[in-house]
């Protein structure tokens, strides 16, 4: 395999995980020779990393330079892990100056944007792929296997909560995300995953979305109605309490963020209950697909066990996937940030609610019986191994079809910005009406 030269745009929480890849398990074939970030300090900390890991120090540069960057360094590909608005000019211009493209989830944020990606891809001919960890999580490939060899016959309809509890669900609304002109909100920024792993366990793209929902608990009026007043600004100061998260309890978020506001005023530690919070954190869509299944899904971010419940009903029985991630959230354990569930203590369960998952399969006509889930070592399961495995060996023969591409990116945003158009509305809103071409030429090969 060819030696690559990567370069990182957007230097957060997320990043890390491929600056370890590149810099450990993949440091034969790959280089991080560039870092693309406009506050300093975000950029220094990780490029202090590569030099502590005795490889060369990255070229720090800021997006203004994002064409010059690719040149003078030789990019062969980039990682985009900036704000989620972001991604489709940071897309488009990576493409055009010649280098591939690597990108957190979301692919971008509305129809326009994504018919900008479409436009560029085909014009340069060069490779997107989206990192749909979810796909690679043993739990999820197992589900899809079962779809996949016809155990429940062909699809009809699926039932899908997703749980956020008062820890994780809570951090959506302390930070950017809780704008939904820099997220999309939770139906684009979070439930994109969750519209991938069903687009994907069904094989299938969405046709027409309706949706229904709104902030009911966060935010300032909610807090108001409930009488919760007086509320600190930022979480970071002396005495916080569980709805608020303290940088300085985290040694990586002190660096990355309370170290670096200086440079650009961005607080990360914003009060959930505060003005300003223009998402969701109630949601409830109906999905009609092009295969004639339908999906039923809700999401709710201040649940107080975390986890999600799948129901798969097919012509010849029904799949059940039930996960829980985190059991409870203890008044005591809720002052401490967590930023992936999946890594989170277990010691945190209600003792009625332990952590696990389970898959059950029943035929008709037939006792439910329990498949079995084999982990990995590592976070999701041992899925993110495998997804980095891909990103940067590139895919194998999966028979489970997991890797991404730009398309399966623009299929998964399309329910979100549609159900964001419905919400709006109050209609259902045809994803063939989104302005993408792809999604059009879906509708058409179906009909």
């Amino acid at each position: 395999m060819s030696h690559r030269r990567y370069a990182l745009v957007g230097a957060g929480h997320r990043a890390q995980m491929y600056v370890d890849a590149i810099l450990g398990t993949y440091s034969d074939t790959a280089s991080l020779v560039a870092i693309c970030e406009p506050n300093p300090v975000r950029a220094q900390f990780y490029a202090d990393l590569v030099t502590a890991a005795g490889s060369p120090t990255p070229a720090v540069h800021t997006p203004g330079d994002l064409e010059a960057m690719i040149a003078d360094e030789q990019v062969d590909r980039v990682i985009i892990c900036a704000r989620d608005d972001l991604h489709a000019e940071l897309i488009v211009r990576s493409l055009d100056a010649g280098a591939d493209v690597v990108v957190e989830k979301p692919l971008t944020i509305d129809g326009p944007s994504a018919a900008a990606i479409e436009d560029a891809i085909e014009r340069t001919g060069r490779e997107v792929v989206i990192t749909f960890n979810y796909r690679y999580s043993p739990r999820n490939s197992a589900l899809r296997q079962v779809i996949q060899d016809g155990l429940i016959g062909q699809v009809t309809s699926i039932d899908f909560s997703w749980m956020l509890d008062t820890k994780h669900g809570a951090d959506y609304f302390r930070r950017w995300h809780r704008e939904k002109k820099n997220s999309g909100g939770l139906l684009v920024h979070k439930s994109s995953h969750h519209f991938d792993l069903v687009n994907w366990w069904i094989r299938s793209a969405p046709r027409r979305v309706f949706a229904s929902g709104g902030l009911r608990f966060y935010g300032a009026e909610n807090a108001a109605a409930r009488g919760i007043t007086g509320r600190p600004e930022r979480g970071t100061h002396d005495g916080a309490d569980a709805f608020e998260l303290d940088l300085r309890d985290d040694a990586r978020l002190t660096a990355l963020y309370l170290e670096a506001e200086q440079h650009d005023g961005y607080r990360r530690d914003l009060d959930v209950f505060s003005e300003g919070i223009t998402i969701e954190d109630n949601l409830a869509l109906v999905v009609d697909y092009l295969s004639g299944a339908t999906l039923s899904y809700s999401l709710n971010a201040h649940a107080p066990w975390e986890g999600y419940r799948v129901a798969v009903n097919g012509t010849e029985g029904r799949a059940e996937l039930d996960v829980i991630e985190r059991g409870a959230v203890l008044a005591d354990e809720g002052l401490h940030p967590v930023l992936d569930p999946s890594a989170s203590d277990a010691g945190a369960s209600g003792s009625l609610r332990p952590e696990g998952e389970r898959l059950l399969v029943q035929r008709h006509w037939e006792a439910p019986y329990e498949v079995e889930i084999e982990n990995l070592a590592g976070g999701h399961g041992g899925g993110d191994q495998l997804l980095l495995r891909d990103v940067f060996e590139g895919p194998g023969d999966d028979p489970l079809a997991r890797p991404a591409d730009w398309r399966d990116g623009v299929r998964a945003i399309a329910v979100g910005i549609a159900g964001n158009r419905s919400l709006a509305t109050g209609l259902p809103v045809e994803t063939a009406d989104l302005g993408i071409r792809f999604l059009s030429e879906d509708a058409k090969a179906r009909a």
